[in-house]
């Protein structure tokens, strides 16, 4: 730990404020993308003639532009991660990515062709630039061994999903009823005001992901420079292997998106006291219920870990994939209840998107820890990129099955998905010890520490 890491941060309900700073700016920037996520399949499967006009694509068509933008949108975490890490560090990288998702957002909503294209490049190198190292800025908050750590990520993922949650409302329902254009400039504004929040809350980010290449103390400087120690080579191992399971989540959790999204509206009966309910509005259920239960699953696991049981972030992201793998048996009950009667009911996608969320909180949050935990600290941001490529070659692998269902039909596509995240999870499960000895006791100390204990930090302490 250096001299330069020890500032005192101003709380708020037990976590640095610079977290809910982050918690905002995410918030709004995840707005902005699931509010465009939630209609751009639906923007390019619509007809191009009447009040609404689409694209007029395909269903496989529209799967396959979503399955690339999707994974671009992630792997370009990559060289966002290398461009904190070497040039700007992730609090400069992030205000860089802002300006380019509102530029990339509001280009969306003018109706050309050109536009359409130009906005979707530029989102995907704003949420590059972004996505990593604001992650990584919320690990930078909280000291090793800090058991609040997890904690903390899980409120800012629940910021995610208050921006998901409302963005599929309000976004769905106005690029549906009112035209997909004015949806997409909405995302634009959204963006806005998280760029705003961000450049307003610098003064509890004083500390935090600034660039260690132009640190005043020699540690700092040194640990850009050396290399890797064999505990930091295994610890990486350990990350790459994890990597995997997240690969298999996000293939199969993403087609909330796409697969989901077109089964919503084409096959479930969404009629409700005579009003029929929008498509989109059912991608909001995911973000609702991490709102709902995100504190209290992150509470259960930090209970699991004082009280000396099995709680390691490998057990949680091993159980989440089980656990959202089984969510999609009732997508294939639904499947099954289409083809006897022509129709399936909405209870069927809620049950789905309730197992799909408890499996993602056990997953995702735990999985952006980890990375702060393991990672060393000249490759924190990159890390955290290679983390979200992973995601976005999931998001590819989700595309890829979701076209498939024209050929394979969707019951056999949702079996398969279940049936295989399962099975690979049980594998994974029976190596997770010697996977955690690798980390070298990472998750050995943790506690729960007070107010004088918590200080400003970049990135944990690393052997």
């Amino acid at each position: 730990m250096s001299n330069s890491m020890q500032h005192k941060q101003k709380e708020l309900f037990g976590h640095p404020v610079g977290l809910y700073v982050l918690f905002f700016t995410e918030m709004w920037e995840r707005f902005s993308y699931y509010g465009m996520r939630a209609i751009l399949v639906l923007y390019l499967v619509a007809e191009t003639v009447g009040d609404n006009a689409g694209l007029g694509w395909s269903n496989a068509e529209a799967l396959a532009l979503y399955g690339w933008y999707t994974m671009l949108v992630y792997v370009a975490s990559i060289p966002g991660g290398w461009i904190a890490d070497k040039f700007l560090g992730q609090k400069k990288s992030v205000l860089y990515g802002g300006i380019l998702l509102v530029a990339g957002h509001s280009i969306l909503a003018v109706e050309e062709m050109w536009a359409f294209y130009s906005g979707l490049g530029l989102i995907i190198a704003g949420v590059g630039m972004l996505k990593p190292n604001i992650s990584t800025m919320v690990g930078g908050l909280y000291k090793q061994g800090d058991i609040r750590r997890d904690k903390g990520f899980t409120i800012f993922y629940i910021g995610i999903n208050i921006g998901a949650f409302l963005s599929s409302l309000i976004v769905g329902y106005v690029g549906e009823v009112y035209g997909w254009h004015y949806g997409f400039g909405l995302a634009g504004i959204g963006m806005a005001l998280g760029l705003i929040q961000y450049l307003a809350g610098q003064k509890h980010l004083r500390y935090v992901g600034n660039y260690l290449g132009q640190s005043k103390d020699e540690e700092e400087k040194a640990a850009m420079k050396r290399p890797l120690t064999k505990v930091e080579k295994d610890r990486i191992i350990v990350l790459f292997i994890s990597f995997l399971l997240v690969i298999v989540f996000w293939g199969a959790f993403e087609q909330a998106g796409g697969l989901m999204n077109i089964y919503a509206k084409e096959n479930t009966n969404r009629m409700l006291l005579g009003w029929e309910i929008p498509a989109s509005w059912f991608q909001s259920l995911n973000a609702m219920f991490i709102i709902f239960l995100g504190t209290t699953v992150a509470a259960y696991w930090a209970r699991r870990k004082l009280k000396g049981k099995i709680s390691t972030s490998l057990f949680k992201m091993i159980l989440g994939l089980i656990i959202m793998g089984t969510g999609f048996f009732f997508m294939s009950a639904a499947s099954a209840q289409f083809e006897s009667t022509g129709a399936s009911a909405m209870y069927w996608l809620v049950l789905a998107y309730l197992f799909h969320t408890i499996g993602e909180l056990c997953i995702s949050p735990v999985a952006l820890s980890y990375i702060t935990k393991l990672a060393p600290l000249k490759y924190a941001s990159i890390m955290m990129g290679v983390y979200f490529a992973m995601t976005g070659f999931g998001n590819k692998l989700a595309g890829l099955l979701g076209e498939s269902a024209s050929n394979f039909g969707e019951f056999t596509v949702f079996t398969g998905i279940a049936v295989f995240c399962v099975i690979f999870g049980v594998l994974v499960l029976i190596f997770r010890k010697k996977l955690e000895h690798l980390t070298h006791g990472a998750e050995d100390n943790e506690r729960e520490m007070n107010t004088d204990e918590t200080e400003g930090f970049e990135l944990a302490d690393h052997d």
